[in-house]
């Protein structure tokens, strides 16, 4: 099987060859081909490029265009910081709705228009054309919590929830379309799964996320679906609050990070949910062995059970021994949709 085939063949309930293996690779991508951060950021072909040495240098079953999360808000208008060799961040100080007044002023982006947005959507249709046909081409787009702490500010946007809700729901309701609107273009280009990350929502207690946040985020599942994508949703940090929740939304893929364990995801998710995850990047991935790796990643195959794609917790820390990602990735080959036995070193 390709590993495109495999990982299609896994999200539809079809008999693998072994189990899809999807770690999120940003920084350690671009010191792949001895990029700085900020060109791997902001010019797509050498995203491009670190994507597909990822791919065929450790056998990864896809390639994806995550970067960062300050290409929506940053066409929107949103005062961004740029560094030589880290990821741009929010300035949050100087958030585009501190003033909430401005919200009724912005307008929707042309994804195709100019700023950040094209060029997610080249990186889409270089990756399309050189890797498409043997591995998943995985797009991305901020959730509604996300994106709407990027746009008011987390401190801010956290507030708004006790203080203006009537603002939240018009706040994620204007970001919604903004990203349905860039998650069309890219599928437009060739992405077979669409990513979300909305790590902003794993900061909500439960009541909170099912007043504000579920609707806004089952809506774009469903919308995704219907423009022909699957749906990664990645959302940081522990969500066991809202486990349950994120087994209802329909996301093709729920991509847990460390801190929410994956024998409870699936109890409360169901069999039949695709899990993936979720070794801790640091501490487990950067600092362990190989040995101490493969340990790790066949407890995390027994927790999920059959259902289940390989990865870490989040993104591969850039300084992760090579050898180490190797072990996540041979660990996967090297088994099926059961756990034979979780307790063999390979």
């Amino acid at each position: 099987m390709t590993g495109r085939e495999r990982v299609l063949a896994m999200l539809e309930g079809r008999a693998v060859d072994c189990l899809p293996a999807m770690p999120i690779t940003m920084m350690f991508a671009a010191d792949q081909v001895g990029a700085k951060y900020y060109d791997y950021a902001t010019n797509s072909r050498v995203q491009a490029e670190g994507q597909i040495r990822v791919a065929e240098k450790f056998d990864v079953d896809h390639v994806s265009v995550i970067s960062d999360p300050c290409c929506e808000a940053a066409d929107l208008g949103a005062a961004i910081k740029f560094f030589p060799d880290q990821p741009p961040a929010i300035d949050e100080e100087n958030a585009l709705l501190k003033d909430k007044a401005l919200l009724a002023k912005l307008r929707l982006p042309d994804p195709l228009g100019g700023g950040r947005m094209p060029n997610r959507i080249e990186a889409i249709r270089l990756l399309k054309d050189r890797a498409g046909k043997d591995r998943v081409v995985e797009g991305w787009i901020e959730g509604p919590c996300a994106e709407s702490a990027d746009l008011r500010g987390l401190n801010r946007l956290m507030l708004d929830f006790y203080d203006d809700p009537d603002f939240v729901r018009e706040l994620m309701d204007f970001v919604v379309q903004v990203e349905l609107g860039f998650a069309k273009a890219q599928i437009e280009v060739g992405v077979d799964i669409m990513g979300i990350g909305d790590a902003a929502s794993s900061l909500v207690g439960p009541r909170f996320y099912n007043d504000f946040v579920f609707a806004n985020q089952k809506n774009m599942v469903d919308r995704i679906h219907a423009l022909g994508a699957r749906v990664r949703m990645h959302i940081c940090g522990d969500t066991r609050h809202i486990a349950a929740d994120l087994g209802r939304l329909g996301a093709d893929i729920v991509d847990l990070d460390s801190l929410a364990p994956l024998d409870e995801a699936r109890r409360k998710m169901g069999s039949a949910q695709v899990l993936l995850g979720n070794i801790d990047p640091v501490r487990v991935l950067r600092e362990g062995t190989p040995e101490s790796i493969t340990e790790a990643i066949a407890e995390c195959h027994r927790q999920a059970g059959p259902r289940y794609i390989v990865g870490a917790g989040c993104e591969v820390v850039r300084d992760t021994p090579e050898q180490n990602l190797r072990a996540v990735v041979r660990y996967a080959r090297e088994h099926k949709s059961v756990c034979e036995n979780p307790s063999v070193v390979l």
